[in-house]
């Protein structure tokens, strides 16, 4: 009778420790940036999509909206593929907060960090000011390897370019 209770405490104890685990997850994707966007929502969402290497970067200091003076990168992309949007050159420049400037590095918790020679999909917005930024902030951004699947992932750049051209 003993060890059945053992048992049963042992099970409860493992099912809880799941449950926080899971819980946890999920609280952190929401803390990073609002709710998951799936594939479709991106493309449909965003004014631009590419896939494109970051040819240099360069960081610079800008105030936002709130008087707050923040390091922001100015990363070139040089565009292999358009997958949707106006096919208007080459290249295009994109601005991503953070980066290192002046000796001091600001890390962005819900963007990633672009470095020369990384290649990604890139889902593109444009704001009336006519600057280039990430489609909802770091989901805006697939990082890619070598072998053309987003980094950490099942997913493939055939995959999105097919959703791309299914969905335009």
């Amino acid at each position: 009778m003993m060890s059945s209770r053992v048992a049963w405490s042992k099970v409860s104890i493992g099912a809880f420790a799941l449950f926080a685990c899971l819980s946890a997850g999920t609280v952190s994707i929401s803390a990073s940036g609002g709710p998951f966007a799936s594939l479709d929502e991106r493309i449909d969402g965003s004014q631009k999509v590419v896939i494109a290497k970051a040819r240099s970067v360069n960081a610079s200091w800008r105030e936002n909206s709130y008087g707050d003076r923040l390091i922001v990168s100015h990363v070139l992309l040089d565009i292999e593929e358009t997958l949707k949007g106006p096919q208007s050159s080459n290249a295009i420049w994109m601005d991503l907060e953070g980066g290192t400037l002046d000796g001091f590095t600001l890390r962005v918790s819900d963007l990633p960090t672009v470095e020369p020679g990384e290649r990604a999909v890139f889902f593109l917005d444009q704001n009336e000011s006519g600057i280039t930024t990430p489609h909802l902030r770091g989901q805006g951004i697939l990082k890619l390897d070598d072998n053309n699947f987003v980094t950490g992932s099942g997913l493939r750049v055939e995959d999105i370019r097919n959703a791309a051209h299914a969905r335009h």
